[in-house]
């Protein structure tokens, strides 16, 4: 274990304004943190504003246009990264607590996000305090997996490290096991690892849009990548060591992929060359496939190596401030989205048959852009009275 370092909230490792060493040191941490989310803006006005667009699956490479597939494929680091962060940041946080304290800390920050996306995050969706569907996301599975790795923490390093591989690298040997709602593991089995509808009441039932065996993984090996950010190491050996973890998942992607032996669905020859490509990258993400976590987590590796590089430059500092308050960000960009699209539809109505929504792809990119640039002032206030309100105990959840 690295020497004691100062205190650093769990979801706010750094605030752009920091200048100490040991901040400046992990601010390529929230720098990567705030671009992924900036990804997954795009991915959720899409969302919004063109569900006009059917398509079954966005990720389908026959019946999707290859424009849509692209802006879709755009988001998909944010979770895996994300999740991985998270995990990276837990042990960070234990460089200046007891192994105890981050357990109780990870097991009541899980509970909080559990309760967030039942709540408020459903609210934001939903649009209605009492909705008919309860859509088990991101934040329940982010939360999920903090309750986890409360309880992981305790086992040895390698121990750890050895079962976030297993289940990352074995869980697609699971796929086959389907379970109806007769079954009386059902509800469990939805919740780790089968997508699923739970009748949670006559008129209220949930959906687990992201079952969360991947990423109790997934956060566990970010968890174990810690030491890699202690601080003592080498900087310069931790951004070799990133670019090679990096560039290995991908060439091991490319070699399992292309070998379409395991880890997702077979990809095809299709009629055109991007079609093909997209048959290539038209990955499982709920639950996330081995494919999928390679891919992502290969580019997450390098895209972090490469902002270990910056350190200095105004991007990172930028980036850096929508990583530093992700809660913050997260829920307010949903909340935002939702009185937008009110408002748009009490100002111009149902332009797009049952939905209001922009006729081509631009309008998505341009609206993302204006809300980067609207989010940013919030966004940095808050990040601000993180850093200086310590004795504010809940602002560290966000």
């Amino acid at each position: 274990m690295a020497s004691a370092a100062p205190s650093i909230p769990l979801s706010n490792l750094l605030t752009p304004l920091a200048t100490t060493p040991l901040r400046a040191r992990l601010l390529a941490i929230d720098a990567l943190r705030g671009l992924v989310m900036l990804f997954m803006l795009v991915d959720h006005v899409r969302e919004t504003f063109f569900l006009h667009v059917q398509v079954a699956d966005p990720m389908d490479p026959v019946n999707t246009p290859p424009e849509l597939f692209f802006t879709r494929i755009s988001s998909m680091v944010c979770a895996p990264v994300f999740v991985f962060l998270t995990g990276l940041s837990a042990w960070l946080y234990g460089q200046s607590h007891s192994r105890a304290e981050v357990s109780r800390f990870l097991f009541k920050r899980g509970v909080f996000l559990v309760v967030l996306e039942l709540t408020v995050v459903n609210f934001a969706w939903n649009g209605t305090l009492v909705p008919t569907t309860l859509w088990l996301q991101v934040i329940w599975a982010i939360g999920w997996s903090l309750l986890c790795l409360a309880a992981l923490i305790h086992l040895p390093r390698y121990a750890l490290a050895a079962s976030g591989l297993v289940i990352v690298a074995g869980h697609n040997l699971l796929d086959g096991i389907v379970l109806t709602a007769q079954s009386p593991f059902y509800e469990l089995w939805s919740i780790l690892h089968q997508r699923s509808f739970l009748q949670i009441t006559e008129h209220t039932r949930a959906r687990t849009t992201y079952p969360v065996l991947p990423w109790i993984g997934l956060i566990a090996l970010g968890y174990c990548a810690g030491p890699w950010f202690a601080r003592d190491a080498d900087p310069e050996r931790r951004t070799r060591r990133l670019a090679k973890w990096g560039c290995g998942l991908l060439a091991g992607f490319v070699l399992i992929r292309g070998l379409n032996i395991y880890g997702d669905k077979p990809w095809a020859l299709q009629d055109s060359g991007v079609q093909t490509l997209m048959s290539f990258l038209s990955l499982t993400k709920y639950p996330p496939s081995l494919m999928f976590l390679m891919l992502t987590m290969g580019i997450g590796l390098l895209l972090l190596a490469g902002l270990q590089r910056l350190e200095g430059r105004p991007l990172l500092k930028v980036l850096a401030l929508y990583g530093g308050a992700p809660m913050f960000f997260y829920v307010v960009h949903l909340l935002v989205l939702k009185a937008l699209y009110v408002i748009a539809v009490q100002v111009w109505g149902l332009n797009q048959g049952k939905y209001f929504g922009f006729d081509n792809l631009s309008g998505i990119w341009v609206c993302s852009a204006l809300l980067c640039l609207a989010l940013y002032a919030p966004t940095r206030r808050f990040a601000q009275l993180k850093q200086h309100r310590r004795d504010i105990a809940w602002l560290k959840y966000f």
